[in-house]
């Protein structure tokens, strides 16, 4: 119902129907972890029906409040049991998707996992069946292609001083690079 007061100002119920109007946006946050040889911590879903592998991170719950960086510490915590203080934001990236919202996509710095800290990790089996480390060259072999690319950028970006960097399908806007 839309009502206006007694000096023909708007009202809530013109404003919930404008916010229930706007377009669908999800997000995403997901925290890119490192051994001491520069190996990337993959976990493999068991809910997907390809084999690709993703990292620790999941679904940011903005209904309750929730921040990309918030989302993507409670997440590596409840998937692989490490409650890591995460660093800088790698890369955003835009990945729409067929039959769902766009996602914005947040990657985060979780740093170099020592010994202890690996060893430390314990998999939500109601999600992940199995963690390895991987050389980033192959990386490929386990991830998406926006996946890949999106580590690929977000390494290049953070050894270069440049982060975040913006992407879009993991690439960014503009670049002429097809990978």
């Amino acid at each position: 119902m839309t009502t206006t007061d007694t000096s023909g100002t708007e009202t809530a119920d013109d404003y919930a129907a404008y916010i229930a109007g706007l377009p669908k946006v999800l997000a995403g946050a997901a925290a890119l972890f490192r051994d001491s040889r520069g190996h990337v911590l993959v976990v493999e879903p068991n809910y997907r029906d390809d084999d690709r592998w993703i990292f620790p991170g999941g679904t940011v719950e903005s209904d309750l409040g929730e921040t990309p960086r918030q989302g993507a510490r409670r997440e590596t915590a409840e998937e692989i049991g490490l409650d890591v203080e995460l660093g800088t934001l790698l890369a955003v990236d835009w990945v729409p998707g067929a039959g769902r919202p766009p996602i914005v996509s947040y990657l985060y710095d979780g740093g170099v996992l020592d010994e202890q800290q690996l060893a430390a990790i314990r998999l939500q089996e109601e999600e992940l069946t199995a963690w390895r480390l991987v050389h980033p060259d192959e990386l490929g072999r386990y991830l998406s292609p926006d996946m890949d690319r999106r580590v690929r950028a977000a390494l290049a970006a953070r050894a270069a001083g440049r982060c975040p960097v913006e992407l879009e399908h993991g690439r960014v806007p503009g670049s002429t690079t097809v990978n």
